[in-house]
């Protein structure tokens, strides 16, 4: 099938590794040009070199800790000094520091998931949305998680940012849906990514990483962990021209983990 994004400007965040660099090599395959996000320019640089020689298409990127207001704005002017515009955006970062109530309620870790998991998103959407709207085509895609549908013991932060983020896309949706700009978050499962192994340590107690993570993968009723470029393909059918008519879902992509009726 034919996406319809050949030639199409995309901007992903978090393209360095993992869901995110799976979402950039998907969406150079379907011919997408790329402005590839992340914190290390290094790999931001050899990954755009390698898309681009690999698919034929235009690949920059700015490294920025998109944490920050005035890193976010400065990758915003980068990124339309590079393309002149942006039809598709890959609204991704890193998830907040794990932990229950008692452990994530002081300032410091409120405010660094807040400004990480949600107001990263709500700043680029802000940056890229004007001129999708006035070229009547946009494509907002963010990366959540399913414990928007099914909060996650010990993600105190993550269920409450992630939460208040896919209420805004939901929001959002409905307001230029009219424009022609469609807005959708997908949320992943037990997906074997870095983000991960990271939980699975903080998970472990006396149990090795390891047998946390095999454990999350019998739980799941397909019997395994997802991969990043099964989420990447999820991402980028959302992104096409085909899913003109999807906007305003919060998209699992779990392997079947939840059971709810409508997720």
């Amino acid at each position: 099938m034919d996406l319809g994004l050949r030639g199409k400007v995309a901007v992903v965040c978090g393209a360095s590794a993992g869901i995110g660099r799976a979402v950039a090599e998907t969406l150079a395959a379907e011919g997408a040009d790329l402005f590839l996000v992340a914190r290390r320019a290094e790999a931001l640089s050899g990954l755009a070199a390698e898309l681009a020689g690999r698919y034929g298409v235009t690949a920059r990127f700015g490294a920025a800790d998109l944490s920050k207001g005035e890193e976010c704005s400065r990758i915003l002017e980068e990124q339309g000094g590079a393309f002149g515009r942006a039809d598709v955006l890959f609204a991704n970062a890193g998830g907040p520091p794990a932990g229950g109530f008692e452990a994530s309620v002081s300032e410091e870790k409120l405010r660094q998931g807040w400004d990480l998991t949600f107001l990263a998103a709500v700043r680029m959407i802000r940056g890229l949305l004007p001129g999708m709207r006035e070229r009547k085509w946009g494509r907002i895609v963010a990366l959540t998680s399913v414990s928007v549908h099914e909060p996650i013991a010990n993600l105190a932060l993550s269920n409450a940012y992630r939460a208040g983020l896919t209420g805004l896309l939901k929001t959002l949706a409905t307001e230029v849906a009219g424009d022609g700009i469609t807005v959708n978050s997908v949320c992943p499962g037990y997906t074997r990514t870095s983000r991960l192994e990271e939980l699975a340590r903080a998970s472990a107690g006396t149990q090795s990483p390891e047998t946390v993570m095999a454990a999350w993968a019998q739980s799941t009723p397909a019997g395994r962990l997802g991969l990043p470029e099964e989420v990447a393909a999820a991402v980028a059918f959302l992104c096409s021209e085909r899913a003109a008519y999807i906007t305003g879902v919060a998209l699992p992509v779990d392997g079947g983990r939840l059971h709810g009726l409508l997720a």
